[in-house]
């Protein structure tokens, strides 16, 4: 299968990096940190401006029909952006659950909003850090929701959710509209990510798919979430290689760059394997998009990516020595995305069970 972009992709990935350099401020990265439920809207108008939010909706719906090879692209610049809000992963979920889903009114309904930016969408699957539980804490019954879901990303001012829940005892995949539901915000390290516990007391919600049918299209959603996950972690690792090599370049001690050294030469070289690693992962995780190795190839991207936005954050700051953990620096913001993007859709505990069960042969 072809890791080479073709020309219209390749235009995609230089436009939404050329967009994000021009219009992000680390400034206003930095004083959202201190506030709870607050997102940096500039970046969202961006994104809704740019079609960013119809990229993967069939045209019919208002979309551009195009595939995660270009979501990822544009994830891939958000995350070297360090983007200030998580609505494009949680309504791209959403978009592909309704797509997939076989309800047509219910599709109807959301995918032309999801796709104009009008609405906001997250994905409320996991309990905490573990991704589908045995029991699901919320049930549903009478087309109803009840239960709390912890820490969701977006929860503060999404919306719509997709919810795992438990049905008679059987998992089952419903949306809900969030008007009704009550949000607790969780003040969280990285807050722009608008982290909140979605409690249900009653609340109306569609069935979209029931017990070995909600299984694989929540598998689906979540494995297509986790490979835009892995671009937008690849773009952060990539950001924090290049200013890694830029400061070892400049930064002198002993009356040469710092880069001479072979400790800083081999621990950058490492970075940049890590990157590469990451990046064919998810290049070949998107372009297997709706084949029977998709799940695999997504566990791979994630695992991957997530060990690349760890370390290089980590060896970034220290390559930098003392100035790295600077307030006004601004490394630390990596450092709280690579560790927020690292529990988000499944932790590295569920991709790698997944990707052995996978391996050998008991398909989850």
């Amino acid at each position: 299968m072809s890791i080479l972009y073709d020309e219209g992709q390749q235009a995609i990935a230089t436009e939404s990096r050329r967009v994000l350099d021009a219009r992000m401020d680390k400034a206003r990265l930095l004083k959202l940190l201190e506030q709870v439920g607050e997102h940096d809207a500039p970046f969202w108008d961006t994104a809704v401006e740019q079609g960013w939010t119809a990229l993967a909706v069939p045209e019919e719906h208002g979309g551009l029909g195009l595939g995660l090879i270009e979501l990822g692209l544009v994830a891939q610049a958000c995350g070297a952006a360090t983007s200030g809000a998580p609505f494009l992963t949680g309504g791209y979920g959403v978009s592909q659950a309704l797509v997939q889903g076989g309800n047509a009114a219910l599709a109807a309904q959301w995918l032309p909003r999801l796709a104009s930016g009008e609405a906001i969408g997250c994905v409320a699957i996991a309990e905490g850090n573990a991704a589908l539980p045995p029991a699901p804490a919320v049930s549903f019954a009478d087309g109803k929701l009840s239960g709390t879901k912890p820490a969701v990303p977006g929860g503060q001012k999404a919306d719509v959710a997709l919810v795992w829940a438990s049905k008679d005892g059987q998992p089952v995949l419903v949306l809900a509209e969030l008007a009704g539901a009550a949000r607790n915000a969780v003040d969280s390290y990285d807050n722009s990510r608008l982290y909140a516990d979605l409690v249900f007391a009653g609340t109306p919600a569609t069935e979209l798919a029931a017990g070995d049918a909600a299984r694989a299209l929540v598998l689906d959603v979540m494995g297509r979430m986790a490979v835009v996950t892995a671009h937008e972690q690849v773009g952060g690792a990539e950001a924090l290689l290049h200013i890694a090599r830029d400061y070892a370049n400049t930064r002198k001690a002993f009356g040469q760059p710092i880069g001479m050294f072979q400790a800083i030469k081999h621990r950058v070289a490492e970075m940049y394997g890590l990157v590469e690693i990451a990046r064919a992962n998810c290049i070949h995780a998107a372009a297997s998009e709706g084949t029977a190795e998709f799940l695999t190839a997504a566990a791979d991207a994630r695992i991957s990516a997530t060990e690349a936005y760890d370390t290089n954050s980590r060896d970034c700051v220290q390559i930098h020595g003392g100035i790295g953990v600077t307030w006004e620096l601004g490394l630390h913001l990596h450092m709280r995305r690579a560790r927020s993007l690292a529990v988000e859709c499944g932790n590295l505990v569920f991709w790698e069970d997944l990707l052995v069960e996978r391996l050998q042969g008991e398909v989850a």
